[in-house]
């Protein structure tokens, strides 16, 4: 089962009928999630809305106080906490799925009778075109079976499997710990991703220079890359440093808001291998500090992602594969090396391997020389720069930009008290009428009965003729 990235917007409604002075309650997700649905609170606030945050007591992102929002504090464990989440990525490094347990923006939503936006690339059931757009098993494949669009015989039997496997976790994982919950409060009558599939507006955080070609619905707004903006420029001891790099150029690796430190063999490893190369080196490391690491190595607690990612000198982003730090590359148009720890990241990267402009490694294998030998291919093959670059036209080559895209739906939302026009009903649907079995059934059923009516006809005239023929012959 997929990590849950979902966030939600519940948007309230305004007594005008313009847009100014709109009320949006906003259920986001903690931790990273929140770094990019922050960006939308902001700029919110700035076209004079009014923005409440919920927020869990222990969260670890989520701030009470904030120039852009008021916060309701929730007393809930719903937060991440730093410490506990440091050592969850220590012993689960080579997970590549977590269950799910977020949906509280939905429930919430329900319950007002708001018109609902999400802030999304999962729900609770995994990717969220599955929950609403058809997706064929023939050219869809489906997350974590690391497919693409154009699948072998072998390859298609695969992902059927990955799709009944999936099936089989939302059975086991997901229903047997929403529907109880769901029936109890909303009623019997209600399937909890019913809930999810009633959303007015899906703002995705992708677009198809990331995701693969597929079917998808016209509620479903693509806005990858909304929260990628033109580099600022950096503090004078950074600049400093970045220069002295010469025509060499700087390297830059952070694993994520999250994940401030890896194993210490592994550190050790990553920083020897960084020493032998030309290039200077600027790396997100709170851990303890490497023994090898070498001279052309900065580490810093924390560094601007974007900022360096902007800057001519960058030539590789050393990654964990979050759905951030890879927009933003893909931006700025600078080609990737991983290292996927956890979740959707395995998944990410293989996207931009199969693009050829990254190269992944396998964490739980990564040593010295595997390291170096994929900086050196990413840093010394043309290739993975050009189809970066190619990449980064193609995502920045639209008519309106990402964050305008969102904020155009959102009060879109507002302004009509809903969207229903755009979605479809079919989510009422039992899978039998969904699928027109039942039409099938109902044809097959008359063209049956007439095919018997007609052989029998034609069965009772010839007997009846032969029979005549017969006692005449007699």
């Amino acid at each position: 089962m997929y990590l849950v990235t979902l966030e939600m917007l519940a948007v309230l409604l305004c007594s005008s009928h313009l847009v100014n002075g709109g009320k949006v309650l906003v259920f986001p997700l903690d931790g990273s999630h929140w770094v990019n649905m922050k960006v939308i609170v902001e700029e919110l606030h700035s076209r004079g809305h009014e923005v409440t945050v919920l927020r869990p007591s222990d969260s670890w992102f989520i701030k009470p106080d904030s120039p852009h929002y008021k916060s309701i504090t929730i007393k809930s464990s719903a937060g991440f906490d730093e410490e506990g989440f440091g050592s969850f990525v220590t012993k689960m490094l080579n997970i590549q799925r977590k269950d799910p347990g977020i949906g509280g923006g939905v429930l919430v939503g329900h319950r007002l009778g708001l018109p609902l936006v999400f802030n999304v690339r999962w729900t609770i059931q995994g990717e969220g075109h599955q929950a609403i757009a058809p997706s064929p098993l023939s050219y869809v494949p489906v997350h974590g079976s690391q497919l693409t669009d154009s699948m072998t015989f072998t390859q298609r039997v695969k992902n059927v499997l990955f799709y009944f496997f999936t099936c089989f976790q939302i059975w086991y994982i997901s229903d047997s710990t929403y529907k109880p919950f769901v029936h109890r409060y909303f009623g019997s009558d209600v399937h909890y991703m019913e809930l999810f599939q009633a959303a007015d507006i899906w703002l995705m955080r992708n677009d198809f220079t990331f995701e693969f070609p597929r079917p998808t619905m016209p509620n479903v707004v693509y806005m990858s890359g909304f929260q990628c903006k033109p580099s600022k420029p950096l503090s004078k001891e950074l600049e400093d440093f970045v220069q002295s790099s010469g025509e060499h150029g700087v390297i830059v690796m952070t694993l994520g808001t999250l994940v401030g430190e890896l194993p210490e063999d592994v550190a050790e490893d990553i920083a020897a291998a960084f020493a032998q190369l030309p290039q200077k080196v600027i790396w997100r490391h709170t851990g303890k500090r490497p023994s090898t690491l070498g001279n052309n190595t900065l580490l810093l607690e924390w560094l601007p992602q974007n900022d360096l990612l902007g800057h001519p000198k960058t030539r590789v982003f050393v990654a964990h594969g979050g759905t951030n730090g890879i927009q933003e590359a893909v931006y700025h148009g600078v080609p990737l090396v991983g290292l996927p720890l956890m979740f959707d990241q395995h998944d990410n990267f293989f996207r931009m391997e199969v693009r050829g402009v990254a190269k992944v490694l396998d964490i739980g294998t990564v040593n010295k020389d595997n390291f170096l030998q994929a900086l050196k291919e990413v840093l010394y093959e043309p290739s993975y720069r050009e189809k970066m670059k190619t990449l980064s036209n193609l995502h920045r080559d639209q008519p309106m930009k990402p964050l305008d895209r969102a904020m155009f739906w959102i009060e879109f939302v507002m302004r009509h008290k809903g969207a229903p026009h755009l979605r479809t009903e079919s989510y009422k649907m039992s899978t039998i009428q969904y699928h027109s079995i039942d039409v099938m059934a109902f044809l097959l059923a008359v063209i049956s009965l007439i095919l018997i009516v007609f052989i029998s006809a034609v069965k009772f005239l010839w007997q009846k003729v032969f029979f005549k023929s017969k006692v005449k012959k007699e």
